[in-house]
């Protein structure tokens, strides 16, 4: 393969194209999703930086309905908990918002990070142990543009408690949970977040930059 320095304009304005339509989805279709196509977007996670050359990830498939049926009491919980953090017309936003795709996302995967692993001796992480997560989530973004290139869509939720789907999952000690995500094919596609489009927060117009 040649190395080459700038890529030309046009792939320029496609990996553009490709940021801007990356998106967090949380409605899918229930198409399923093919095996290799699968495999070949996890296998961009390997490409990733990781702080010492550590590969701190991990990743459980979560397929059985129990997984599954756990996942998704655990996340209707944590969205109920958080609902009362509000009042007024933001409860009422918020009550409205969808912010999971766990029943008809066909794929479902809950990543972590082995704070534990010895690979690569401690190199970058004895003053910044986070570094190794940081690690994780540069990965899982080049996952998510993987399966956007192939058509797919990832939706990241956050709404959990991590330590109840440890258990639920039996997750190793020493794992800790960076995010669980649904993978599928997007309902619509859109270069405008859907929190956006709903109202409930708008993008800074400008870049904060400061100099020191």
């Amino acid at each position: 393969m040649e190395l080459r320095g700038a890529f030309p304009e046009e792939f320029r304005s496609q990996l553009d194209l490709l940021m801007r339509l990356r998106r967090d989805v949380r409605r899918f279709r229930s198409d399923p999703v093919e095996e290799a196509v699968l495999m070949r977007c996890l296998s961009a996670i390997q490409l990733a930086p990781s702080v010492g050359l550590s590969e701190p990830w991990r990743i459980l498939r979560v397929e059985s309905e129990t997984a599954r049926a756990s996942a998704l009491k655990n996340f209707e919980a944590a969205n109920a908990q958080a609902l009362t953090g509000y009042s007024g017309e933001k409860a009422e936003r918020y009550a409205e918002l969808k912010l999971s795709g766990m029943r008809d996302a066909p794929v479902q995967l809950a990543v972590y990070c082995d704070d534990e692993t010895t690979q690569g001796h401690g190199l970058g992480a004895a003053t910044m142990p986070e570094m190794r997560r940081y690690s994780v989530v540069t990965a899982i973004t080049l996952f998510w543009l993987a399966l956007r290139a192939e058509g797919l869509g990832l939706g990241w939720v956050s709404v959990l408690d991590p330590q109840q789907l440890n258990r639920d999952l039996n997750a190793p000690k020493g794992w800790q949970l960076i995010g669980y995500f649904c993978i599928g094919y997007p309902e619509r596609l859109s270069d405008t977040p859907e929190l956006e489009e709903t109202g409930w927060e708008s993008r800074m117009a400008d870049l904060p930059l400061e100099t020191r």
